[in-house]
């Protein structure tokens, strides 16, 4: 288990041997993040939730404590669901040294969201904006992806947490030729998962029962995760391959 992360990122007591380049920081990550790219990296330091040293070629040197504290935020985005300017108060405020409750963002006002202390995760939103910055792409980009149904804004114009995934994801496959075109059938096929296990829950979530529709959440969850794995090991079985 990785420890609380400091305060200052970036400036830990590691020896200068004990420093790594951002690709060994990428593949220490994989193992619990494993849609974690060099851009999202690159997209953190940019938003200061990190500050590696620069060698003077300009390459980026992480030390122990700045894996330590990327670590943390992805986590809490991907728990807690948290937005990057909560994280980053969240994290300056423990560097301060004060006691703060694990924040979550609760339902919005005027536009902002509104901070409550997390018993659990809440759903986030990001802007257009940063979600445009966190995948690195250009307004155009975004409109195509969006017309292809890979990526959608709610009717106040943000995004849930998980639109930053998906577009991590499509940028990677690109790199690769796939283009968004090309993914429509995937979303097809995740439209028509997603189908079948709201068939399950259903009558759950119909339920008078205030604890049984609550348990159609777990059950849901429980259920994606069994079909993602299912999908994922069907892959490799038409592929004749096998992922680590």
């Amino acid at each position: 288990m990785l420890r609380t992360p400091s305060g200052g990122a970036g400036h830990g007591t590691a020896a200068t041997d004990g420093l790594m380049s951002i690709g060994t920081v990428l593949n220490v990550l994989r193992d619990e993040f494993p849609e974690v790219t060099i851009s999202k990296i690159r997209f953190l330091e940019s938003e200061g939730l990190i500050e590696p040293r620069r060698t003077p070629s300009g390459y980026r040197k992480f030390s122990a404590d700045d894996v330590e504290r990327l670590a943390y935020v992805l986590r809490m985005q991907r728990d807690h669901y948290l937005p990057l300017k909560v994280i980053r108060e969240h994290l300056d405020a423990m560097g301060r040294g004060e006691a703060v409750p694990l924040p979550a963002v609760g339902r919005q006002r005027d536009g902002e969201p509104l901070l409550e202390a997390s018993e659990g995760p809440t759903v986030a939103r990001i802007g257009r904006d940063e979600l445009i910055a966190a995948a690195g792409i250009g307004e155009q980009q975004l409109e195509e992806w969006e017309s292809y149904g890979l990526v959608a804004p709610m009717p106040d114009g943000t995004y849930d947490a998980e639109a930053a995934t998906v577009a991590s994801l499509v940028v990677e496959l690109g790199r690769f030729g796939i283009e968004p075109r090309h993914l429509r059938a995937m979303k097809g096929a995740a439209e028509r998962e997603a189908g079948l296990v709201d068939q399950v829950v259903a009558p759950l979530k119909r339920h008078r029962n205030p604890q049984t529709r609550a348990h159609a959440e777990a059950r849901t969850k429980e259920l994606a995760a069994l079909t993602v794995k299912l999908h994922a090991a069907l892959v490799q079985t038409a592929l004749g391959v096998r992922l680590p």
